[in-house]
């Protein structure tokens, strides 16, 4: 199937804000799922709410718009009663951190296959540019004027010590890498979480004085690395990128699918 196969086209032009980096996640993840070759009837989308939820409007696959933060339970249920499908759960910082963090943890823990996408812009876009768990101490927004207090997470070390079997980041700036990431995790039998670094240029980079969305791309080229490169020996304030932990770990719905064989024959 071609990408345009993918797009529900009669909701376009989308609603996003000029510059926004959500519509290139979107397109990142159509490459992705194009390169695998998934039929459309295969896939199932759930979003919570936010800017990253509307990712779930565009897209002709079976979609589920659900309520904050607990994207990651409707998945849930989702996947419990049709296993054979494909879940995806695109997700803004907010969304699965803050209110949805609990749900976070424990889909992590679980090992159920399907693939989170938590789409880090460092705020929440939708209300109207409040601080969210990954905006980071010292920054700007609606309810820190004077700077954020709070230490924000590091996604990657949080989903390796919650048990995700396929940890990814990477940034809007680096497409070709985006879609590889994406589409690597799509296909990991297990519990997949791929953190999109993106830009907010309406309410972050305003606040914060970063510039258009050009000049946060480049930002994102300036301050990434590749994982284990030399020039993270030279700077550990560069934040890695690529592929941190991939592993065979027993899935949950086919563990307990063995539960009910098990249960069946009363032993």
């Amino acid at each position: 199937m071609a990408i345009k196969d993918y797009i529900r086209e009669r909701f376009f032009p989308h609603i996003w804000c000029p510059g926004c980096g959500h519509g290139m996640v979107l397109n990142g993840l159509l490459r992705a799922i194009e390169k695998i070759g998934l039929d459309k009837n295969e896939i199932v989308m759930v979003s919570g709410i936010g800017c990253s939820a509307r990712i779930s409007g565009y897209v002709d696959f079976h979609t589920l718009h659900s309520i904050h933060g607990r994207a990651l339970s409707f998945a849930t249920g989702i996947k419990m009663s049709r296993p054979e499908l494909k879940l995806i759960v695109p997700m803004g910082d907010g969304d699965a951190l803050a209110i949805g963090g609990n749900h976070f943890i424990h889909a992590a823990r679980r090992n159920m296959d399907m693939t989170a996408i938590i789409i880090n812009n460092r705020i929440y876009g939708m209300t109207g540019g409040q601080h969210s768990p990954l905006s980071g101490y010292g920054t700007m927004s609606a309810t820190s004027p004077y700077s954020n207090i709070d230490n924000d997470f590091d996604v990657v070390e949080l989903s390796v010590a919650a048990g995700a079997s396929f940890v990814g980041r990477t940034t809007t700036y680096h497409t070709k890498q985006m879609t590889d990431i994406l589409g690597q995790a799509i296909i990991h039998k297990g519990f997949s979480v791929v953190e999109i670094m993106s830009q907010c240029p309406t309410y972050f980079g305003r606040k914060n004085r970063l510039g258009s969305a050009i000049d946060m791309l480049e930002g994102f080229r300036k301050n990434t690395t590749p994982i284990g490169s030399k020039a993270k020996q030279k700077d550990p304030d560069l934040i890695e990128r690529g592929i941190f932990v991939r592993k065979k770990m027993p899935e949950y719905c086919d563990e307990y699918d063995k539960i009910i064989k098990r249960a069946m024959k009363g032993n």
